[in-house]
């Protein structure tokens, strides 16, 4: 296995700004750490242990506290657990299930019997979205409703998807910052502190570097729960136009967003995915 973690300084680094974000979680929680196969997995759970589950999928190059302006909302109706992807930046194992294997899948079957659970709602970005996506395409009866951020899998990849690739491509003196500035689509002065995490995170953390593979039509032809695609028009890493549109031809039940001037990062989605996954 790869190291994710450039070095120890760094994973240093990473993992103290993230235990500060963890202690700052706006609601109540359990701290769950489950055995998977793929080594120990950390959750964050809030709301009324007897509400309806939601699993949140964070991106790559992320963690759980992607999720620190919804959370709230979401778990006055909803029991939320808040996954951190193995092999990501958070307080999971840094193992790499293989992309476009059942690898994920067994992975999650793991985590959803650790929170002793037979389904739920998902909610995923980016990677999670892909992962969500393919956990659903495996395992149908196990995912009631679908609600994806700028998701993988469905429309192309511009530069290659990963984060680092577009620094590299962008810009030869790695200002990183910068660079996070154009790829999120976020604002330095009104995001700074996001941006400043991302920075951290990405001059520390080594990515995947393979691409997400695209699910074919017969496989998003499958999906009969109900779906929410959101996108931002200027996504820099997927193509969001084509992602709405597969989404609205092979998916039964989709209903897709398009938010113009928004970028890979979609932020302000609370109300619409919190009232999506309510009906």
């Amino acid at each position: 296995m790869n190291a994710i973690y450039k070095s120890e300084a760094g994973r240093a680094a990473i993992q103290d700004r993230y235990r500060k974000l963890v202690s700052e979680w706006p609601v109540p929680a359990e701290h769950l750490r489950l055995p998977t196969r793929e080594g120990d997995t950390f959750v964050l759970a809030s709301g009324p242990v007897d509400a309806p589950p939601v699993i949140l999928l964070h991106g790559s190059g992320a963690n759980s506290s992607t999720w620190r302006g919804d959370i709230a909302t979401w778990a006055q109706d909803f029991r939320v657990y808040a996954v951190d992807m193995v092999g990501e930046p958070g307080g999971s194992a840094e193992s790499r299930p293989e992309l476009g294997t059942d690898a994920l899948a067994l992975w999650l079957d793991d985590v959803l019997a650790g929170l002793g659970l037979s389904s739920a709602a998902f909610v995923g970005m980016s990677l999670g979205g892909w992962t969500a996506l393919d956990y659903a395409i495996r395992r149908p009866d196990r995912v009631s409703k679908l609600a994806l951020y700028c998701p993988g899998g469905i429309g192309k990849q511009k530069f290659g998807w990963i984060f680092k690739n577009l620094v590299d491509h962008l810009f030869s003196n790695h200002d990183l910052r910068r660079t996070a500035a154009i790829v999120t689509g976020l604002s330095p002065t009104d995001h700074a502190e996001i941006l400043d995490d991302v920075s951290l995170t990405f001059t520390h953390f080594t990515p995947r570097t393979g691409k997400l593979p695209i699910f074919t039509d017969a496989q998003l032809s499958t999906l009969t729960m109900p779906v929410l695609v959101i996108v931002g028009a200027d996504d820099r890493m997927f193509k969001s136009a084509e992602t709405v549109a597969r989404a609205e031809r092979f998916i039964p039940h989709a209903t897709t967003r398009i938010l113009p001037d928004v970028g890979h990062a979609i932020l302000g989605q609370t109300d619409a995915v919190h009232e999506f996954l309510r009906t």
